[in-house]
């Protein structure tokens, strides 16, 4: 939940950093970092929709039985209180009820209307009881909010509150006060007094700030009628119902209401005494809740310890957070972007939370977990009855339950039956179209006819279409009865044919029963013999096991079984002819059988043979009690045809008889009656033919049914014969399968005596192997003894060897070779003989310690470093983002007194005009500052998110994963590293802190020597300023200015020295301290250098910064002044130029040194000569002035403006020189090896040193501090983070530095690192990416800017090529170049100078090549013929352009056409590089010196 802004915030001009995509549980913050939650509430968002959406749900899972919990978590004044609604206010609307109290609300409503529904229905109502406790957590003390007794001091005491966890691992507590409540009313007053109850006090983020955590619980206890379940049987149901006996449940629930103290930084919240103390221990308690989140949410660390007892906050929660709880957290962040870094924290604490899955049960008494249980059970029972009873269900053979195959084909067959049904559906509905649209066509055919013949109309036309659609209908029901009478007749026809394998009812007579009475005689006795055959298995198989059983349903066995079932006898003969093939098959397995060896392979052919014999008796047996089946049914069959045949013959009989009397009446009337009409006898004749005729058709019909009869008789008697044979079969096989069985008995016998034979040569075997083994290894252990005892002598001879040499020379040798990180504590202190023991240690730890070991002790060690390093440099990029965010404070404060100014001033009107002009524009240039300062807030939490994402994206590390695969042996090698890694840091940090102690000290002598000398200034300038006015008006404007910043003060004293120097000169012996004042003042306020010119009449502000660093010589007695050392350019101008400045400069001899830098001088400093020019050099266009020594290793960079120079050296150390005073000021030392490069960024004083791979930046205003440490890789260190020991190698993942360039602006720096070159934006000290392209390592650069201020950074390399890269302003990430100059040189490129629109590049080919930057083409070519050319320049003032070379020699070439002018012998040794200034030009060596060249007359002369 998103709180809105505060009215300060808005005030203080804070922005919102946080967005919420609408429609999505989804909020952004800074710029892109999007985080996922189950619901998001913007800062608009009302507290019904929040408890409407979260908690709801939580309250009806209560009335079920279900645990629930809701914690608000935030930093301070986040809306935690206020979202919980623990914190009463007396004007709080309805609206504006927090959790609690609408969830205590929400609670008896839901009792009350259960109550009422129970009543309505007729149920018993069920009853409730409800309890509340209101805990509070302060200083990690458990305290009652209800306990009145308690006194204001007694939270000092220690708390009777205990806890205690019970078996199901749920939570509760002892000694806390309990109070029953029956309404809402009731509970809201008891919240309310424990929440008058809790400790709050005011802080500067907070007025009223929760000093501790509140648990409000609620405990809820139901009894209610037990809910008849959905899945019990319907007869359950009913019995429960007839016996009117109720059953009832017990369920309890507990509901937590956390409110937990906001997380805070004693910074921001200014507490001090108690209140730091509790900001403290709630901090404590929010770790140990943020340990447990991390462990329970971090699926890498879930099977690791979770910590739920470091704190009394977690314990109390353990059940919410990891046990059986719904769990519910609410992270309530502020959206100024003054709050970014605790939001952001929140934001990573809420997205480990939400990875935490609970399970959750229902909360019963024993007894109601008993009903619940054995309800679930009958239930279960009764669908499993009812699935045996459907037949879905079935018991195999083997003893074991599956599903009935005719439960899926049963699905099948509905599934196309379905299927079936929706197509005819759709094809009736086609047919029924076509119907309709053919009985259109023919009625208006008919109609066509009519008209056509005239007699058409519509009357005719409608009848005619009803007759043709009546005509079709009848035709339709014509064909589909057709079809029907078809299929009738084939199935009659498919009867009869099968009917006729069983005899036909032809005739019954008393012959032809016998042979029915004998076919059921055979059946009957079929069926017993059947059910012996059975018997006797199911003995076999219970006695000799079930091993044949995986046999007895194979492929061709289903297959004949499946079709007797499905064609019944008329393939008889076919099975039969099977079961021969089968029969042949088992005599032949049975010849095999007893061909067979004893070998364990035809033993087991042997066995499977058996058992597949064995398999297929069964399966034929199975086979015949199917055929006896059938003959059954065939029988049953055959009676039932012969009853409807003798009805029929009885019919016909009785019809007979009718026919005879009819005749005999006929005749007997024919007597009687006298002789008729003929007429009459005819038609009689012709009834009686007919009648003739009918009869004798059915007499055939009759005769042809006798003839079936007697074939089906017939066939009767060859079905007979077929089950006599059959009979036999299966006594055949009764046989056959008593002789297998016995057969398999006498295999499994000799098959176990077998194993047991094995078994014991295997036990054998094992025993004398483990005798082997035991040999083996008391040799090995001989071995081992003789080669310790041999190592032992080795010790002692050379103990004896090593005890002559003293305590002090072993120390000497044995402990610089070890690396810090390897000696231990106890051997730093050793002395005599104990070096020698250290040294064996370590002698034998090296020799035997695993490689592993080392391996993982590197990878630890390297991942604590990127740790520190990553959290230096956002602990870094916080600082600033809180510098930054001061600063707009201040400014908007500002630009608020301005426009309550100019509102003033408006209102005056008095000079309205100009001084709205002014203030407008003051107020305009602050709005620019707020904006740019805006800006840079964004871009520094951006910054912070990319480097958050790169620590998670970059911990591959895991640092528990490796510890965890350690063995003992390798634990103790980590345990002891680290131990030692410890002592070191914290002797690092002791010392550090005493330098800073000291420092301090320093600082503050320093302040008030200051102030005191401040006084003594002014009060003798006001006695000078009696006499001139201009002085006493610059006094009062200094003394008005006296409350701004310390750099304006120190501006006004150089001007009020200035001013005094110019006028009154002669008094300067009296103010020989001045210059020393004004020096510390500007060291103080760290005011920056401006570039100043050559010549002045006044004394600079670099010089009074550096004036202290001069010549201490002794002062004059005379008082009088000697000429100081001038700027180099002056110096050569002679004598009487030096007396015209004389006055303008500080005496360098009466100045005092400050503390500090007098004890820097103890140790020797360099200084810069003045060198005499030879006789023969006067024609020379190159000459070397002065000569920088001070160093005691060669030089390898340099760098210079007109007023400093700085150089680099192997001896580790950076030199800082005053070109003015020609002395060394201090020296940067403490780099891990060489000096490579150096350089200087004189708008903020800041000078940048590399040394292997890294970049050191020191602040010269303030005794030369390191303030921070760039990586290759592109970390950030505050302060000096890389160790003074003096190291050669290279850390994992980082490059060898070779040169740096700043751009022209100072605002970016480029590293060349590696292949690649490191960006850097020195406004935030980040990196913002890298220049790649290269194959080879980078070894030179510089840098030049562009019209539309683009950045184009020139590379050379080891790969022999030149690329061009420009960078744009806020470019980020990897930079490809731009452009690739061809042609390339032979060799790598060492050297690179940019002059206008060219630039120059030297290789080690001999070559210097002449680049035209804007055609991106080579200009010319020429070749030095001497040696590498290691550096190149550009002559000051003249179109010269000078190399320099590993042989020492310096080289003058024409800048335009490359023409050699003349070279000089620099030095002695190889020139490592070269620098210019607005005048001069400076060479380094490795004779370890600096010279100092300047060019002597024109280029014109030179050429011509």
């Amino acid at each position: 939940r998103i709180r809105p802004q505060l009215a300060k915030e808005k005030i203080e001009g804070c922005h919102i950093c946080t967005y919420v995509m609408p429609g999505e549980p989804q909020v952004f913050l800074g710029k892109d970092k999007a985080f996922t939650y189950d619901h998001v509430f913007d800062m608009d968002s009302q507290q019904e929709a929040i408890y409407t959406q979260c908690t709801e749900k939580l309250i009806e899972g209560c009335f079920e039985g279900y645990n629930a919990t809701i914690f608000a978590y935030g930093q301070t004044g986040s809306g935690k209180t206020y979202t919980m609604g623990t914190g009463f206010d007396v004007n709080i609307g309805e609206d504006e009820l927090g959790i609690i109290p609408r969830a205590v609300n929400h609670l008896f409503k839901g009792i009350e209307e259960r109550r009422q529904a129970a009543t309505e229905q007729g149920r018993p109502v069920p009853e409730f009881k409800i309890n509340a406790q209101f805990l509070e957590l302060y200083n990690e003390e458990v305290l009652d909010l209800f306990d009145s007794t308690r006194e204001m001091e007694g939270r000092k005491q220690r708390s009777n509150i205990k806890i205690h966890e019970d078996a199901s691992g749920g939570i509760y507590t002892v000694g806390v006060t309990t109070r029953t409540v029956t309404s809402a009313t009731e509970m809201l007053q008891c919240l309310k007094l424990g929440a008058l109850s809790r400790t709050t006090a005011s802080t500067q983020m907070n007025v009223q700030s929760s000093r501790s955590h509140a648990i409000f619980t609620i405990h809820l206890c139901q009894v209610r009628v037990c809910s008849p379940d959905n899945d019990d049987n319907v007869t359950d149901n009913r019995l429960a119902n007839n016996s009117e006996i109720n059953e009832f449940e017990t369920l309890t629930a507990k509901f937590h209401f956390v409110d937990l103290a906001g997380s805070e930084r004693l910074k921001r919240t200014g507490a001090t005494g108690d209140r730091a103390k509790e900001g403290i221990s709630i901090n404590c308690g929010l770790l140990a809740l943020g340990n447990v989140i991390s462990a329970l949410g971090d699926r890498s660390k879930r099977s690791t310890h979770v910590p739920y007892r470091d704190s009394k906050l977690t314990r109390l929660l353990q059940d919410s957070l990891g046990g059986n709880s719904q769990t519910m957290m609410i992270a309530c962040i502020s959206p100024s972007d003054r709050d970014f870094m605790e939001t952001l924290n929140t934001l990573k604490y809420a997205n480990r939370a939400r990875n935490i899955k609970n399970k959750v049960v229902v909360n019963q008494d024993k007894a109601s977990q008993q009903i619940s249980a054995l309800r679930t059970e009958i239930a279960r029972l009764q669908m499993e009855l009812m699935e045996y009873r459907t037949g879905k269900r079935m018991v195999g053979e083997d003893g074991m339950e599956g599903i009935n195959d005719l439960v899926h084909e049963n699905s099948m067959l509905q599934t196309e039956n379905n299927n079936l049904r929706v197509r005819v559906k759709a094809m009736q509905e086609t047919i029924d179209a076509q119907r309709a649209r053919l009985t259109h066509i023919l009625s208006d055919q008919a109609n066509q006819a009519l008209a056509k013949a005239g007699e058409g109309s519509e009357e005719i036309g409608n009848m005619i279409q009803n007759y043709i659609k009546e005509i079709e209908e009848l035709r339709a029901k014509l064909l589909e009865s057709e079809a029907v009478s078809e299929n009738l007749r084939k199935t009659l026809s498919r009867a009869s044919t099968r009917s006729s394998l069983y005899g036909g009812p032809s005739s019954f007579s008393s012959a032809l029963l016998a042979p029915e009475k004998e076919a059921s005689d055979v059946i009957e006795m079929a069926k017993k013999d059947l059910e012996k055959l059975k018997k006797k298995e199911k003995k076999k198989k219970k006695r000799y096991g079930m091993g044949f059983v995986a046999f007895c349903c194979k492929e061709p066995e289903k297959r004949v079984l499946m079709s007797v079932c499905c064609h019944g006898e008329g393939e008889a003969s076919d099975h039969e002819e099977v079961e021969d093939a089968d029969g042949e098959e088992e005599d032949s397995d049975m010849a095999g059988d007893e061909t067979s060896d004893e070998s364990d392979s035809e033993e087991l052919e042997e066995k499977e043979n058996v058992q597949a014999d064995l398999a297929n008796i069964t399966c034929e047996i199975a086979i015949k009690q199917k055929l006896i089946d059938e003959l059954e049914n065939s029988q049953r069959r055959l009676h039932t045809l012969k009853q409807q045949y003798e009805q029929k013959l009885m019919m016909l009989q009785n019809k007979i008889k009718d026919t005879q009397l009819e005749r005999d009446k006929v005749l007997h009337n024919m007597g009687s009656v006298e002789s008729g009409t003929e007429e009459k006898a005819k038609r009689i004749k012709v009834e009686y033919e007919r009648k003739l005729s009918s009869m004798n058709k059915e007499l055939q019909k009759l005769q042809s049914a006798q003839k079936e009869h007697a074939r089906l008789l017939k066939n009767q008697s060859q079905y007979e014969k077929q089950l006599k044979k059959l009979q036999m079969d299966v006594n055949e096989m009764k046989k056959t399968k008593v002789v297998l069985m016995r057969q398999m008995k006498e295999q499994q016998e000799r098959n176990r005596a077998t194993e047991c034979r094995r078994n014991r040569e295997i036990a054998s075997l094992k025993k004398d192997q483990r005798r082997h083994q035991l040999k083996q290894m008391e040799a090995q252990k001989r071995q081992q003894e003789l080669i310790l005892r041999r190592k032992n002598e080795e010790v002692t001879a050379l103990r004896r060897q090593v005890r002559p040499v003293s305590g002090k020379v072993s120390r000497k040798v044995s402990l610089p070779e070890e690396p810090p990180h390897r000696a231990t504590p106890g051997r730093m202190h050793t002395s005599g003989a104990s070096p020698s023991n250290g040294a064996r240690y370590l002698r034998m730890g090296s020799t035997y310690l695993s490689r592993t070991a080392r391996a993982k002790w590197q990878t630890l060690e390297r991942r604590v470093t990127d740790i520190i390093m990553q959290r230096m440099t956002i602990s870094n990029m916080e600082t600033d983002m809180n510098r930054l965010l001061k600063q707009r404070e201040e400014l908007t404060r500002r630009r608020e007194r301005v426009s309550r100014k100019r509102e003033k001033v408006a209102v005056e009107g008095a000079d309205a005009d100009r001084s709205l002009a002014s203030l407008n524009e003051e107020l305009e240039s602050l709005s620019a500052n707020i904006d740019y300062i805006n800006d840079s807030i964004a871009d520094c939490q951006a910054n912070i998110m990319q480097m958050e994402e790169a620590k998670e994206e970059g911990d591959t590390v895991d640092v528990t994963a490796v510890i965890s695969s350690c063995n003992l042996s390798e634990a103790r090698f980590l345990l002891d590293h680290l131990i030692t890694m410890a002592i070191n840091k914290g002797l690092q940090a002791s010392q550090k802190d005493s330098q800073l102690k000291v420092m301090e000290g320093r600082l503050k002598q320093t302040e008030i020597n200051s102030a005191t000398q401040n006084q003594l200034l002014f009060h003798m300038l006001k006695e000078k300023a009696e006499i001139n006015p201009e002085l006493d008006a610059l006094l009062g404007s200094a003394l008005q200015g006296g409350k701004r910043q310390r750099v304006d003060a120190a501006l006004s004293m150089s001007s009020t020295i200035a001013f005094f120097n110019h006028h009154f000169p002669h008094h300067m012996a009296t103010f020989k301290f001045c210059s020393t004042l004004a020096s510390d003042l500007m060291k103080l306020c760290g005011e920056s250098r401006p570039r100043g010119k050559a010549r002045r009449r006044t004394t600079t502000q670099m010089e009074l910064l550096y004036a202290s660093s001069g010549d201490l010589s002794c002062e004059s007695p005379t008082g009088d002044f000697s000429a100081p050392l001038l700027p180099l350019s002056d110096r050569l101008e002679g004598p009487a130029d030096m007396q015209g400045h004389a006055l303008g400069q500080t005496p360098d001899r009466e100045q005092t040194a400050s503390p500090s830098l007098l004890s820097c001088r103890v140790c020797c400093r360099g200084v810069i000569n003045p060198v005499t020019a030879p006789k023969n050099s006067r024609g020379a266009k190159l000459q070397c002035v002065y000569v920088a020594e001070g160093h005691t290793k060669p030089v390898l960079c340099v760098d210079a403006t007109d007023d400093l120079l700085f150089t680099g050296s192997k001896d580790r150390t950076c030199k800082v020189w005053n070109l003015v005073t020609g002395q060394e000021i201090m020296s940067l030392a403490d780099h891990p090896s060489s000096v490579v490069s150096v350089r200087y960024k004189y708008t903020s004083s800041l000078v940048f040193t590399v040394s292997t791979a890294y970049i050191k930046v020191w602040d010269i205003r303030d005794s030369a501090k390191c303030i921070r440490t760039l990586t290759s890789s592109g970390q950030v260190g505050s302060g000096d983070v890389c160790s003074s020991a003096r190291s050669l190698s290279i850390p994992p993942g980082e490059s060898q530095i070779n040169q740096i360039a700043l751009n022209p602006s100072g605002t970016f720096l480029y590293a060349a690192a590696g292949n690649a070159v490191r960006m850097w934006d020195l406004r935030k000290f980040v990196s913002t990416g890298k220049l790649t392209g290269h194959l080879g390592p980078v070894m030179c650069l510089t840098v030049d800017k562009l019209g539309n201020g683009q950045d184009v950074v020139l590379t050379g390399s080891k790969d022999h090529h030149i690329k061009m890269f420009e960078v744009a302003e806020g470019a980020q990430g990897s930079i490809s170049s731009s452009h690739t100059f061809d042609p390339a040189h032979q060799d790598g490129v060492e050297s690179l100078a940019v002059h206008r629109d060219v630039f120059y590049s030297g290789s080690r080919d001999y070559y210097i090549k002449k680049w035209d930057l804007a055609g991106k083409q080579l200009l010319q070519s020429v070749s030095t013929q001497a040696d590498w050319v290691s550096a190149l320049g550009v002559v000051p003032g003249s179109p010269m352009l000078l190399s320099g070379c590993r042989g020492g020699l310096l080289r003058l070439w024409h800048a335009d056409s490359l023409a050699p002018l003349g070279e000089v012998r620099g030095h002695d040794s190889p020139i490592n590089g070269l620098a210019t200034n607005s005048s001069q030009l400076f060479t380094a060596s490795d004779d370890r010196t600096v010279k100092i060249w300047e060019a002597k007359g024109s280029l014109e002369e030179g050429v011509h």
